[in-house]
Formats: C-alpha cells, sequence, structure tokens
C-alpha cells in the first residue's frame, strides 16, 4: 500500500486570517473569543489568555470574572489596538496558590468566553457553581446615597425593619463622609420581591428622610442624597455587580473631593495625611497621543478591578497596561484616552482623573476593626445588631451582610464615632451574647488603615527593575505603531 503524507500545518495558523483582518472577518468566525488557560508553564500561578474582538468595557469584564471568583492578578500584560484585544493575566486563588478546580477553570472559560453562549446559560451555570449566587428576580434591590454620619447604617436598617422588609444582603462603603449602600430586600411575611407602585415609593420617601435628616441644606452635600428601587442589569443580559454599582455610587456624589469643614467623626484620624501621598500620576505620551496613568500602592486583592472599573466608568479606554506585584507593592500603568479619541489635554482633567482613581482605592482600604457575626437568620436581625453597634459607641464605616440558606454572615468595619480606630469592643461582645444567645462572633483587632497602605518600605533594586519593565513596555507599544 503506498505511504501518503500530508504536509504540517501549525494550528495557529487557521486564525492568521483572522488576526490580519480584523473585527470585520471575526465576526463570521466562530472563534471571536478564545479563553486559554495554562497551569503549565508557570510554577507559581496560573496563567489565563485571552484573544477577542475587542469592544468598550471589554478589559473590565474580563476583570470582573476573574475578581468575583476571588481570585488575585499578580500580573497582567494589556493590548487593544487595531479593533482586537489580547490579554494574559498571571492569577492565584485566594490560598495564593494556582487554580486547580476544573469548575471554576470551566467557569472562567465560560464566563469570559460567553459570545460563544447566551448569558442566560452563563448564569444558569454559575449557579450550579456557586450555590449562593444571587437571583435580582426574587428581591427588590434599592440604592442609597448621601451625606454619612455616625449611626448612618443602624437607621437605615431600623426603617427597613420598621417598613416590614427583609434585608437579604446589603453592602454599604463610607468614604470622605459620603456613605453608598446597595440592598437587597424581600417582603418580611412572604419573602417575595415587592412590587406594589405605592409601597415602594412610601420606602423611597421614607429612607430619603433618614438620609435627609442630619444633613445642612446649605452645605454642597446637602442635595445629593438619593433611593433609587433598581435593576442591576447591564445591557445585552451581562448582570454589573455590587461593587461596580458601589464605585459608581460614590463617583456620583464625588466623594474624590474632600468634605468641607471636617468634624472629627466625619474624617478619620490621618486622612489630611494620607491625601499628601499621591498613589497616582499621569503622564503624557504625545508621540502616540496617549495618556500615562502609573499607580504605585500597597497590593491587594481587586485592586486592578477597582482602577480599571474607574477608568471606564469616567468613559476612558485603555488601549495598553502593565500590572505586576512584588513583595506586597504593586505597579500599574495604563495606556489611555478619552472615549472621543482625544488624551487628556489638561492639568485639571488630569488632577481629576488622579483623584477618583485615588478615591477608588482608599475605598476599599477599611480602616477599623472588624467584627464578623454569624447567626440564625431572623427578621429584623440587621436592625439589632446595628443597633448595638450604635449604643456602644461604635460607627459602621464598612458593611457586607449576606444570607446563606438559613445562616446570616454579617461583617463590619467599625471604629468609634470619634472617629479613633482603636476600640474596646468587650462590652458590644457581652450585648450581643445577652441579646442574640448563641452566634459565632469573630473579631479582628489587626486594623488596617490606608496610610499604612502608602508606607511599606521597597528596595531600590526592585524599583529599578520595576522601572525597565515598565520602559520595555512602553517601547514595545511604541514600535506596534511604527
Amino acid at each position: 500500500m503506498k505511504k501518503v503524507c500530508w504536509p504540517y500545518f501549525d494550528p495557529e495558523f487557521d486564525t492568521l486570517p483572522e488576526r490580519i483582518n480584523g473585527p470585520t472577518v471575526l465576526l463570521y468566525f466562530p472563534r471571536s473569543c478564545r479563553v486559554t488557560i495554562d497551569n503549565e508553564n508557570t510554577e507559581d500561578c496560573t496563567v489565563v489568555k485571552v484573544d477577542s474582538v475587542n469592544k468598550q468595557g471589554l478589559l473590565l469584564e474580563v476583570v470582573q470574572v476573574l475578581t468575583d471568583m476571588n481570585l488575585q492578578i499578580c500580573k497582567s500584560y494589556i493590548s487593544s489596538d487595531a479593533g482586537w484585544f489580547m490579554d494574559v493575566f498571571h492569577v492565584i486563588d485566594e490560598h495564593g496558590n494556582k487554580l486547580t478546580d476544573q469548575k471554576v477553570i470551566n467557569y472562567i472559560q465560560q464566563a469570559i468566553g460567553r459570545s460563544r453562549g447566551s448569558p442566560h446559560s452563563i448564569k444558569a451555570y454559575s449557579s450550579k457553581v456557586f450555590p449562593n449566587y444571587l437571583h435580582p428576580n426574587e428581591h427588590t434591590a434599592i440604592e442609597m446615597t448621601g451625606a454619612d454620619h455616625p449611626g448612618l447604617f443602624s437607621e437605615i436598617s431600623a426603617a427597613l425593619a420598621d417598613l416590614h422588609c427583609n434585608i437579604d444582603e446589603a453592602h454599604a462603603w463610607t468614604h470622605n463622609a459620603r456613605l453608598a449602600c446597595v440592598a437587597y430586600i424581600t417582603d418580611q411575611s412572604t419573602h417575595s420581591p415587592i412590587e406594589d407602585p405605592c409601597r415602594l415609593a412610601y420606602i423611597e420617601d421614607r429612607l430619603t428622610t433618614v438620609l435627609r435628616a442630619t444633613t445642612n441644606p446649605n452645605s454642597p452635600r446637602g442635595n445629593q442624597q438619593e433611593v433609587k428601587m433598581v435593576e442591576l442589569h447591564g445591557r445585552e443580559g451581562t448582570m454589573t455587580t455590587v461593587e461596580r454599582r458601589l464605585h459608581q455610587l460614590m463617583l456620583s456624589v464625588r466623594d474624590f473631593e474632600a468634605p468641607s469643614g471636617p468634624t472629627t467623626a466625619e474624617m478619620p484620624s490621618g486622612g489630611e495625611e494620607m491625601r499628601r501621598k499621591r498613589m497616582v500620576r499621569i503622564e503624557s505620551c504625545k508621540q502616540k497621543g496617549y495618556s500615562i496613568v502609573s499607580i504605585e500602592c500597597k497590593d491587594r486583592p481587586r485592586l486592578m478591578f477597582d482602577a480599571v472599573c474607574t477608568l471606564t466608568d469616567m468613559q476612558y479606554v485603555i488601549f495598553h497596561a502593565s500590572i505586576s506585584a512584588h513583595r506586597g507593592y504593586a505597579f500599574q500603568e495604563y495606556f489611555i484616552r478619552h472615549i472621543d479619541g482625544y488624551a487628556l489635554s489638561t492639568e485639571s482633567e488630569k488632577e481629576r482623573v488622579a483623584k477618583c482613581l485615588e478615591a477608588a482605592i482608599e475605598r476599599r482600604v477599611c480602616e477599623g476593626v472588624r467584627v464578623e457575626l454569624r447567626a440564625e437568620n431572623r427578621v429584623g436581625m440587621l436592625s439589632d445588631i446595628t443597633r448595638m453597634l450604635r449604643e456602644n459607641g461604635l460607627a459602621v464605616v464598612r458593611a457586607d451582610v449576606e444570607t446563606h440558606g438559613e445562616k446570616s454572615v454579617n461583617a463590619f468595619y467599625v471604629r468609634d464615632v470619634s472617629g479613633n480606630y482603636e476600640v474596646d469592643i468587650d462590652y458590644f461582645v457581652q450585648s450581643v451574647k445577652r441579646e442574640m444567645g448563641p452566634t459565632v462572633l469573630h473579631i479582628n483587632h489587626n486594623i488596617r488603615t490606608a496610610d499604612d497602605a502608602n508606607t511599606t518600605p521597597i528596595s531600590f533594586g526592585h524599583k529599578l527593575r520595576s522601572h525597565i519593565d515598565r520602559l520595555s513596555h512602553a517601547l514595545l507599544i511604541l514600535s506596534a505603531h511604527d
């Protein structure tokens, strides 16, 4: 029998026309989005590669998927010129290890490459992978913004309890004397969404009254309070995460501006010193028409998400980026233009972008003692917990409240009403045990402040290596255009 020989063709050759001709041709190819996960070529992390037709907001969607999985991005290289998106992420799980769970790997591939499947199938799959996945259609979502004051979150919780609303989940951030809160509620008796327009209008009016109660109408922040019943869905069936909404809400009340005439309770000690240390600088790359945004600060989970989320929501397009972290310190560099195609042209615009990015970084760094309480869920529990915090002179600076089956998990960062972080909460613990019976209570006395996030020592050698890496990346970007 005559032996037949066939010439060898590299598998990558099949996609070469797609890469050369760009998005116009790719729209007709099934491989318009390819996600590759590599666990072999690196020893200490998993490499996620994304190759896709580009669109505004795609980078944020990819980063959002990774951060929603509690993955930490150690390093990333991004390029999205000429309508094509090519990105590489080096990620580890929350324990610092590679990704080994095949369900997690499959979810990442399906969620990022969802152009190959419907949004409904992705949501259905995520419900199987994550049992606690929240179904917005089973709740009524409320967004609240306004000027913050000690005890405000307790007042909101009490008002909702008085209105016969059960809080199934709530997340609140405070920064620069502003508050943003997203809560999911149901009817206390039926445990179903609240749909009666008259009742919804009454809830909005009551919560607006609570937010407005101690606001000075002559203050620049006097009319910034707002309460809305919302559907947290974006276009094309995708869901906007709660954390992104909190960033957007904080941006809407201009928390990047220092509060005018702050009191001791409004501004934590060390706030002025914290703002003097610039984490963000912006330079111009006139040769190629980019603005270069550089971020240097202490590394932490979700840092890249916070930066990309802020730039995207401020209508800036990220064309290239380089992200790295070493010994707990993060270096991020973004090559951006406004969505209208122009770079940042004025010093005031650069200052505003820098302030907004610094505010986004600071929001996540909670200042205070972490109190976590797990107990059997019941109606009015959140109102009782926050009341006890207020009665013990403790102010909530961040809250994350979730319901897992019959259990309620409540996590708060607290400080005293004078703004001090070192608080004595022994009496609060006794009050909880006395009023709530058997509960699981965790107190974390390791206080983390935003000021500490900028004082981590770093060696000159690493600064030099990082500078060389960023310079090399910039040269690659410039050469790609020539």
